[in-house]
């Protein structure tokens, strides 16, 4: 696997470094000892399936408080999409700041996104997939979140945002 690091500290693209032959190709998708050598966090304990029927769909930004912070291994299995990181972290030199990476089932490509960040992701495709690992199980009492379309961060979306939930758009701006 390759680790690539982006400008948020502690989140990674990977990309897999698959062997092929006649019978197609294998990878590994994640290594909990190559995480380890790079000081990340890969004791996942959860997995989670977003399944989204239509291109421009919304999922985000969402987060888990402390003490159920998680980090999250995300890939995208069918379609693509626009993953965004976004730094929550109180000291962070990148505090507010976002990447956003596209995943696909082209690409194959997986980012890893550290506790303390906000997550979320556009769907490019129509019949988008996401599978993400989680190192916390899901605690409803701490899931947090964050306007998508909050001025502070200013993160540029690639396409027309068409389906977003209710729920969030009601998520307060950051405020920092």
């Amino acid at each position: 696997m390759i680790y690539s690091a982006t400008p948020i500290p502690g989140a990674f693209v990977i990309d897999l470094e698959p062997r092929r032959d006649h019978r197609g190709l294998f990878a590994r998708a994640w290594c909990r000892a190559d995480g380890a050598a790079r000081g990340l966090n890969m004791d996942f304990v959860q997995s989670n399936i977003g399944v989204s029927p239509q291109r421009g769909t919304l999922r985000g930004l969402h987060y888990q408080a402390v003490p159920h912070a998680e980090c999250k291994l995300v890939r995208c299995t069918a379609g693509a999409v626009f993953d965004v990181v976004v730094d929550l972290r109180v000291g962070s030199p990148t505090r507010g700041r976002w990447v956003g990476i596209e995943l696909s089932a082209d690409n194959r490509r997986a980012a890893f996104l550290p506790e303390g960040t906000a997550h979320g992701y556009l769907t490019l495709t129509d019949n988008a997939e996401v599978v993400y690992e989680t190192t916390r199980a899901y605690a409803a009492d701490a899931a947090r979140g964050v306007r998508f379309d909050d001025p502070s961060f200013g993160i540029v979306w690639p396409t027309p945002i068409l389906v977003v939930s209710e729920a969030d758009r009601k998520w307060p701006d950051y405020g920092g």
